[in-house]
């Protein structure tokens, strides 16, 4: 049976796939389809983790915010997958690496107690969709994120064109997200909006891709403007997604992790 103690060597493996991946891409002139073939056994390895754990804890493995990163270094090896056969930039595959393999060391250095209770509230049907879509949607404003950072650095316009088809995609997914959010809150707590902290900067973080796309249909700001409005938005992302449970003002939030009600 598959339990987080097997977390390293999957773990252990998806790194190592994924690295050798993003090298031969690099290496490769064009497409290389060895660097695909490496990712996709790097993610499905992940994937087998994940669908083992949630077996052996007969539950989602989506309650505590370890287990968010888990899904989220799965989506981003997928995300970055996709953005490379997409738009065939070497580096891309070495960036999500990076990102994926952040997220599952933290999780290697940081083991927390899995155990098979969940909260009444998550005991939704509105639960799994939500945070799934919210965690791809992540994954895929995260390699909007990169392509930002690279053209602040390289000033190319390619690069602004592939990053509105992430960000269009991933504020779709986003957008979907909370919508299915407030269809749980409706369902969990009466109303479908409440402004707590999490919910704010929900908020934020969408208002501020909205802002990018909006100006960049328009015109309105060079390049790099639009550049810094991306890398802040995907800030706010995160403060959205972990950030919040460090406020004092959070501590009463029904959106902090790891609570017992």
């Amino acid at each position: 049976m598959i339990t987080w103690d097997n977390f390293y060597l999957f773990a252990t493996v998806s790194i190592c796939l994924w690295l050798t991946g993003a090298i031969s891409a690099l290496r490769s002139s064009g497409q290389s389809k060895i660097a695909v073939v490496l990712t996709v056994a790097g993610i499905t390895c992940l994937g087998i983790f994940i669908a083992g754990l949630w077996i052996s804890l007969q539950r989602p493995p989506l309650r505590t915010m370890g287990e968010t990163r888990l899904w989220y270094s799965f989506f981003m090896g997928i995300a970055g997958l996709l953005t490379y056969i997409r738009w065939k930039y070497r580096w891309i595959l070495s960036f999500s690496t990076l990102l994926s393999t952040v997220f599952v060391i933290i999780n290697l250095l940081k083991p927390e107690i899995h155990d098979q209770s969940l909260m009444p509230a998550l005991q939704s049907v509105w639960f799994i969709p939500h945070v799934t879509v919210y965690m791809f949607s992540y994954s895929v404003l995260g390699c909007a994120f990169i392509i930002a950072i690279c053209g602040l650095v390289h000033h190319k316009e390619e690069y602004l064109v592939t990053a509105d088809n992430l960000v269009y995609s991933g504020v779709a997914f986003l957008s979907i997200g909370m919508l299915l959010g407030s269809l749980w809150a409706k369902e969990a707590w009466g109303n479908y909006w409440s402004w707590d902290p999490k919910e704010t900067w929900a908020v934020v973080t969408w208002m501020g891709y909205l802002l990018y796309m909006h100006l960049r249909l328009r015109d309105r700001l060079r390049k790099k403007m639009l550049y810094v409005i991306l890398i802040f938005s995907f800030l706010a992302l995160q403060m959205c997604w972990y950030g919040v449970n460090y406020l004092p003002s959070a501590q009463q939030s029904v959106h902090l992790y790891n609570r017992n009600n």
